[in-house]
């Protein structure tokens, strides 16, 4: 089972940015498709967007969609997520994980995850 450890988050004004990593050890990353989750308080928790083994496959949540990226460097076992424009209901803890195979179809399996990562977006 594939260990998941983020980095990168923090507190940042509206409109600014922040690039989410999260890094990989254990079998072989390039085995699964990866995705980004958050949870606000208060809230469930929420998809922010997958990838699949190879990229360039990406999908990505409407309220994301056009400010965050999703990318992977399989080489160096790690998972980013670029977000821009970033507003304050963007604030939640992130949370990077391995799907359940090479590709996203969609849903909730995910296998492993990260122990989390907070983003904080002021007004």
């Amino acid at each position: 089972q594939v260990q998941l450890v983020e980095s990168g988050g923090g507190l940042v004004q509206a409109g600014g940015s922040l690039r989410l990593s999260c890094a990989a050890s254990g079998p072989a990353f390039s085995r699964y498709a990866m995705g980004w989750f958050r949870h606000a308080p208060g809230k469930e928790r929420e998809f922010v967007a997958a990838v699949n083994w190879s990229g360039p496959d990406t999908y990505y949540a409407n309220s994301v969609e056009g400010r965050f990226t999703i990318s992977r460097d399989n080489a160096k076992n790690t998972l980013f997520l670029q977000m821009n424009k970033l507003k304050p209901e963007d604030t939640a803890v992130y949370y990077c994980a391995a799907y359940s195979g090479k590709y996203y179809t969609g849903g909730l399996d995910f296998k492993s995850w990260g122990q989390g990562t907070q983003v904080t977006v002021s007004s």
